[in-house]
């Protein structure tokens, strides 16, 4: 592990290796931790991001301004029947990043010490991928593809819709935090969740991350 994230503002340094802790430690599978044959659906190596080459491509020659801030409060993605409520994450008070309640297994978390979803910068949305329970909110995400949309809703009733540009398998360890959570000069959406292999002892090697930018305001 990195280290603690410490809060520094919302626009600010804001700690992203805390993410990562967040999906290593936080979102855990349950169960016996033996290898299921129908586990999360991992992602092609064929659509690993290539920034920004791959997002200008999916990108139409007119994109909308940024948005102001207003909280998100949904987050859709028909590709894979994503359709979930969003909660507010933040820190705890030793410094790491808050998962959504797991009793809850259909919420998704939004960071608030990064940007909201439609701002410059780039805003992150967490989930669960699954619970003791079963399946949980981000379970599909390793099966998006390039161009599939996520919408997010924001309370100020507007909504933000994003293509999708990337989405990979990112080790805890030696994770790339600069490239995927720095700021592209744009609006950009993370999705994250676990993946890659899976051990009882340490949980999933890896995290499922889905790399977006604004295209439409709605």
């Amino acid at each position: 592990m990195t280290g603690r994230a410490e809060a520094t503002g919302r626009r600010g340094a804001w700690g992203v290796v805390a993410v990562v802790l967040l999906v290593g430690v936080h979102l855990v599978r349950g169960g016996t931790g033996e290898p299921r044959s129908d586990g999360p659906p991992q992602p092609l190596a064929a659509v690993a991001p290539d920034a920004p080459r791959a997002a200008a491509a999916l990108v139409p020659v007119s994109v909308p301004d940024p948005m102001p801030p207003s909280t998100p409060v949904r987050v859709r993605v028909p590709a894979v029947g994503i359709d979930a409520p969003v909660t507010k994450v933040g820190l705890d008070a030793e410094g790491w990043i808050e998962a959504p309640p797991p009793e809850d297994d259909r919420l998704a978390g939004w960071f608030t010490g990064a940007v909201t979803p439609g701002e410059r910068g780039t805003a992150v949305v967490v989930g669960h991928v699954d619970t003791p329970g079963g399946r949980a909110v981000f379970y599909d995400l390793g099966a998006l593809g390039r161009g599939h949309r996520v919408e997010i809703a924001r309370r100020d009733g507007r909504t933000a819709v994003f293509a999708v540009y990337g989405v990979e398998v990112v080790p805890k360890e030696g994770f790339p935090a600069d490239r995927v959570y720095g700021d592209a000069g744009a609006p950009e959406l993370r999705l994250i969740t676990c993946g890659g292999a899976f051990t009882e002892e340490n949980g999933y090697a890896g995290n499922v991350v889905v790399s977006a930018r604004l295209i439409e305001v709605r």
